[in-house]
């Protein structure tokens, strides 16, 4: 990976990003829109495939698409230096600003999206501050990655956010959809979360990805040395983690597929407030980051951090709470749908914004440029 050693011009760095990026993350988002046609074709005309897509699961969600999860976040664990995540533990801004993010301001906001757009749909408006609760532990390792992120501070964030929603998922739950609705005068939900599919799906997810990932970076680097693990089987290893991602959109969507194009009007209704939520709240990330002078890598952190979404846990809550044909599972569904293209499409933004607003940063300069095939 090449080091910035002076200020490029706009020019010259964005010709460099572009450059740097292989021939499959050039033309990332045509893949990711083809694999969610496909996805959505193969679950509309395909009979019985949801049916054979889910009948094994771990957990709640489906064993292939648990599978394609698994692939697409090793790789990017894999890259990860953890013998550097003590400056990002030390970096108590960092840590502070993304607590109060993801943990107050995202779900607050979330919460207000639902009640304006849905008030008259107590089911998707629930599925959505459900979807607001659930913090990303998996696909915003890749999209923070596309767009040169501090892949340390990453992994770190992502972790503790893993721990925070172990343990306040239920309280946030209960007290976004309970309490506060009765302090306003509002209709009121009742909800029993599941701490046990909570818990597996950090585990399972985040857990095995982030020990191999770990076991790799640690005895790779011992054996070969680290030019070897960076600069030859890292570069071998990155095109899965794409790989997976694709994958998981294809299932993802064939799994649910019939839902969605059964329900468009539904689903337009719940993607509005869903597309407000990933735009401000990352706006909001980025420029918190660049008032704090956090630099760009840790500002991209923070920004794909608090705007993605752990839809795999949504859906497994909606389904296991309130059914897997219930308008809360269909708005945890819905989830990825606007998701997966505003964050591809975000991950742009936030490469021009690098240059327009973090060139001069001196926390910028050490910030390398890459892509998931190194």
């Amino acid at each position: 990976m090449s080091q910035h050693s002076a200020p490029p011009t706009e020019q010259s760095a964005e010709g460099a990003v572009v450059g740097r990026l292989s021939m499959l993350d050039r033309l990332l988002p045509a893949w990711i829109i083809a694999a969610m046609v496909l996805g959505l074709l193969l679950g509309r005309f395909v009979p019985g495939l949801d049916t054979a897509l889910d009948a094994v699961r771990v957990g709640e969600v489906s064993l292939p698409i648990a599978v394609g999860l698994l692939v697409m976040m090793y790789p990017v664990l894999a890259k990860v230096r953890y013998d550097q995540a003590h400056r990002v533990v030390a970096d108590r801004k960092l840590l502070i600003t993304s607590l109060l993010i993801n943990w107050i301001a995202a779900p607050a906001f979330m919460f207000a999206l639902a009640w304006i757009f849905l008030p008259d749909l107590p089911e998707y408006r629930t599925g959505l501050i459900i979807v607001g609760l659930a913090r990303c532990i998996a696909m915003v390792m890749i999209w923070n990655d596309l767009a040169c992120g501090d892949r340390e501070a990453a992994a770190v964030l992502v972790f503790i956010n893993s721990v925070f929603q172990v343990i306040a998922f239920g309280a946030l739950g209960w007290f976004y959809l309970q309490v506060l609705p009765s302090w306003l005068g509002l209709p009121t939900t009742s909800a029993d979360f599941s701490f046990w599919t909570i818990t597996a799906s950090v585990l399972v997810f985040l857990g095995i990805p982030l020990l191999a990932g770990f076991l790799t970076r640690t005895l790779g680097g011992k054996a070969k040395g680290r030019e070897w693990y960076e600069g030859r089987f890292l570069p071998r290893l990155g095109p899965w983690a794409l790989y997976g991602l694709l994958f998981t959109i294809v299932l993802l969507f064939a799994l649910q597929g019939g839902t969605i194009t059964s329900r468009p009007m539904d689903v337009v209704r719940i993607a509005l407030p869903l597309l407000a939520y990933f735009v401000v709240v990352f706006g909001a990330g980025m420029l918190t980051g660049r008032l704090l002078q956090l630099g760009y890598a840790k500002t991209t952190t923070l920004a794909f951090t608090a705007a993605g979404n752990n839809f795999e846990l949504a859906i497994a809550v909606a389904i296991g709470t309130f059914g897997v044909t219930s308008g809360q599972a269909l708005a945890g569904v819905v989830g990825p749908l606007i998701e997966v293209p505003v964050l591809v499409a975000l991950v742009y933004v936030a490469l021009w914004s690098r240059q327009r607003f973090f060139a001069t940063d001196p926390a910028d300069l050490r910030a390398p440029t890459r892509s998931l095939n190194p």
